[in-house]
């Protein structure tokens, strides 16, 4: 049997990240002869080879990438331990991290993190941004603890504690000035080059549009997950996209598109929060939770009609 140690592991998950030894001593605070050391016995205990070194670096292994991963989790499952007992003793510390859509970091993050930051100023929030998170791997995972978007249909029946928080609605667009932009029906977009906010030309808001039509959904001309490309894309070229509606409508994307007013209306979604069940033993969440759904009531009363 063998039996690693969990700074070990820590040190063969800095060195990969880090891609050098120096970087990676420096990470977990030891020297670097120290942590060659660390990573050669466990090798030797491993029986295998787990980093290549070169001049350029460290990179690791077939072995190495496969015993990183797991060390990731093991790495990050004690963390949470420790962070959750503290917790549940009353000591409100550590990090939670946020996967959310845009429209959810536009609407509700600044809220929450107002009164949530006041309320737990030593837990730290970590947002990442995530146009499509249908397929929630992220939370799966556990590099996030609370994924905020479009409710996916169906969700797996017991793995996932949902919330939903105030409807969406997807807006299709089309750069200012696009011809497309006189269209009035899904039928005549039918054959536009289509950006899709997913992983794959099978998933996505707009595969879902086309769909609920009884339309077969176009093949994607380009995928992406950053705000940034969708507006580039759609704003420069001759693509159509789907986009929330108050994204759409605000003034820093206004000039650059034009929302087509087809007949079908606009996708009809539910923004929610998605967390894993586990994690609802976290303090932390929630309160996090309890503190999105203050935010909504802000929105609304900011803007009525948007929640």
């Amino acid at each position: 049997m063998v039996f690693m140690k969990l700074n070990t592991l820590q040190a063969l998950v800095a060195a990969v990240d880090e891609g050098s030894l120096r970087a990676a001593a420096r990470r977990v605070g030891v020297s670097q002869p120290a942590l060659t050391k660390m990573v050669r016995e466990l090798e030797l205990e491993l029986g295998a080879t787990l980093l290549q070194r070169s001049t350029k670096g460290v990179l690791p292994t077939p072995q190495g990438k496969v015993l990183v991963e797991h060390a990731r989790k093991a790495v990050r499952e004690l963390d949470d331990a420790v962070t959750q007992i503290d917790q549940l003793g009353g000591r409100m510390v550590g990090e939670l991290s946020i996967g959310a859509v845009p429209l959810a970091v536009l609407l509700l993050i600044p809220e929450t993190l107002r009164t949530y930051g006041r309320e737990f100023p030593d837990i730290q929030l970590r947002v990442r941004e995530e146009l499509y998170i249908a397929q929630l791997g992220n939370l799966r995972q556990g590099e996030v603890d609370v994924a905020l978007g479009p409710i996916p249909d169906p969700l797996p029946a017991g793995e996932f504690h949902v919330e939903p928080l105030m409807p969406i609605e997807m807006a299709v667009v089309v750069g200012r000035g696009s011809p497309l932009a006189r269209a009035r029906s899904l039928r005549e977009l039918a054959d536009a080059r289509w950006v899709y906010t997913s992983l794959s030309g099978h998933t996505g808001y707009a595969h879902m549009l086309f769909t609920r039509h009884g339309m077969t959904p176009p093949e994607p001309a380009a995928m992406v997950n950053s705000t940034l490309a969708l507006l580039a894309l759609i704003g420069s070229s001759e693509c159509v996209g789907l986009m929330p509606l108050p994204i759409a409508l605000h003034p820093a994307a206004a000039p650059y598109m034009t929302v087509v007013p087809i007949s079908e209306g606009h996708l009809q979604l539910t923004l929610g929060a998605i967390v894993r069940h586990d994690a609802l033993l976290k303090p932390a969440v929630r309160q996090f939770l309890a503190h999105l759904h203050r935010a909504v009531g802000h929105a609304a009363t900011v803007d009525p009609g948007r929640a």
